[in-house]
């Protein structure tokens, strides 16, 4: 669980309860982070689905804390009152994922997408909390591409990772490797890996070979 202070609380539950349209434990003075909605009342397929899954429950607890933190500040991109508004639409469009073939799937890849903006709008939602289950998002620079990659991580179980780079983006899942860390996954295209060891990441997409990625600063 992560925590915050009961001031931060205080000063967010009523925003928060705005965008989410639910009050999980608004009322209480309790600092620790709760999911977005309360799943003792939960109604929604996807909320229900999100209640009994581990990693889902977990991805929804970080995005909660990402987002109080994006709301706190004043040169996010978008503005904090902007922030809401997406928010909103971004919880309404998670529950279409209940109509998908997979819906697991499709929560992961709208959960680990939002994270990964607010991630970049905001530097306060990217503060080194030690609690924190989510990193970058990180620039790479990859042979074959002609953009710069970027990585936001979800550090759940198992791991995730959300790669953009041009019109383009993938969710990847973590899977079971004897060294280094690796993701994969697939769409239309076909299959996708990511693979990272230290200094040394390769990128896989469909169509090509691996492709060799060097970390750049991002701004």
């Amino acid at each position: 669980m992560k925590t915050v202070t009961t001031l931060f609380t205080c000063l967010l539950a009523a925003s928060v309860c705005a965008a989410t349209s639910t009050c999980a434990n608004a009322a209480s003075p309790s600092p620790i982070f709760q999911t977005s909605f309360d799943c003792a009342t939960a109604k929604a397929s996807v909320e229900k689905l999100i209640c009994r899954d581990p990693q889902l429950m977990q991805m929804d607890i970080e995005l909660t804390r990402l987002y109080r933190l994006a709301l706190t500040d004043e040169h996010s991109v978008p503005r904090p009152d902007k922030v809401m508004i997406d928010q909103q639409f971004w919880a309404e469009a998670r529950e279409q994922c209940a109509s998908e073939p997979a819906p697991k799937a499709c929560a992961i890849r709208s959960y680990a997408e939002r994270a990964h903006q607010l991630r970049q709008g905001s530097a306060i939602a990217r503060t080194k909390d030690p609690d924190r289950l989510t990193e970058g998002p990180l620039a790479f620079r990859c042979t074959g591409l002609n953009a710069l990659m970027a990585a936001t991580f979800f550090n759940t179980q198992p791991g995730v990772v959300y790669l953009k780079w041009a019109n383009t983006s993938i969710t990847l899942s973590q899977v079971q490797n004897d060294s280094g860390t690796q993701y994969t996954g697939k769409d239309s295209l076909g299959s996708y890996s990511f693979w990272q060891d230290g200094n040394v990441v390769l990128f896989q997409k469909p169509g090509s070979g691996e492709m060799s990625c060097t970390a750049e600063p991002i701004g």
